[in-house]
């Protein structure tokens, strides 16, 4: 498990605070009853009024708290926290586009030049959007740094919308387990990256990795299976061109 120290004193940062105010209206239904009905409804709202007029205020004050809460709390924290998370991901692509990246992909996760790093933003922005990108960033810095159980780690809490992001996040984390030699690990991984979403991309390559680990681990058919899909639904991808003689190797092994 990761480790790192709370930053105690936060880094100077400026927000702009905007407040809107919020106007909700009601309209009146307007029902026809026979007198009698009327006399009952008012009978009833004279006797429970002091019931009714609380609730309508214990809902009121409920509103106000979130609109509030929303408007002067969670929106200026996302704002910093993407502030913050800008800097972080800059050392990030710096460090994927470079020959020596060890030391830019230590500067994203733990900050420079009085910005915080992917593990600052995690800590102190639980909750945000950029707090969930940062542990995505923070568990692919590790797997660059070659720190595969710290990898493991941040890339498991991460989850998202995003199906491009959620089929890299775990077949990263079968790239992890791989470099552990923990193959059947790493198979478990590939598979569920390729069922997350069919496209172009994450699907051929995790398809591809599941079956040349499988064949390792004599889930011979399975691979086999997987190169044919490939060959069948991929045949442009640059995994496409690879199956033709791996689906030979496999089936002559599996004879």
């Amino acid at each position: 498990m990761a480790t790192y120290k709370k930053r105690g004193a936060k880094k100077s940062i400026t927000t702009n605070k905007e407040t809107e105010d919020h106007i909700e209206s009601t309209t009146a239904e307007v029902f026809e009853t026979l007198d009698t009905s009327a006399s009952r409804t008012e009978e009833w709202v004279v006797k429970y009024q002091n019931f009714i007029l609380g609730a309508i205020g214990f809902i009121a004050i409920g509103v106000i708290g979130y609109l509030g809460y929303e408007n002067f709390i969670v929106e200026p924290k996302e704002k910093e926290a993407v502030s913050e998370l800008n800097q972080a991901q800059y050392y990030f692509e710096l460090a994927v586009n470079s020959i020596d990246s060890d030391s830019l992909f230590n500067r994203a996760l733990n900050g420079g030049e009085g910005k915080y790093g992917f593990l600052d933003i995690i800590d102190n922005y639980k909750g945000t959007s950029a707090a969930k990108l940062a542990i995505y960033s923070a568990g692919m810095s590790y797997l660059n740094l070659k720190d595969y159980e710290n990898a493991i780690f941040y890339l498991k809490q991460f989850s998202a919308d995003d199906v491009l992001l959620s089929a890299l996040s775990h077949g990263s984390i079968g790239d992890a387990f791989a470099q552990l030699e923990k193959m059947e690990d790493s198979y478990d991984w590939y598979v569920k990256a390729f069922n997350i979403n069919n496209n172009l991309y994450t699907t051929p390559k995790y398809l591809y990795k599941a079956a040349i680990i499988g064949a390792d681990i004599g889930k011979l058919d399975q691979s086999i299976s997987f190169l044919k899909r490939i060959e069948k639904e991929f045949p442009n991808s640059n995994e496409g061109k690879l199956t033709a003689v791996q689906i030979g190797r496999l089936e002559t092994l599996s004879k």
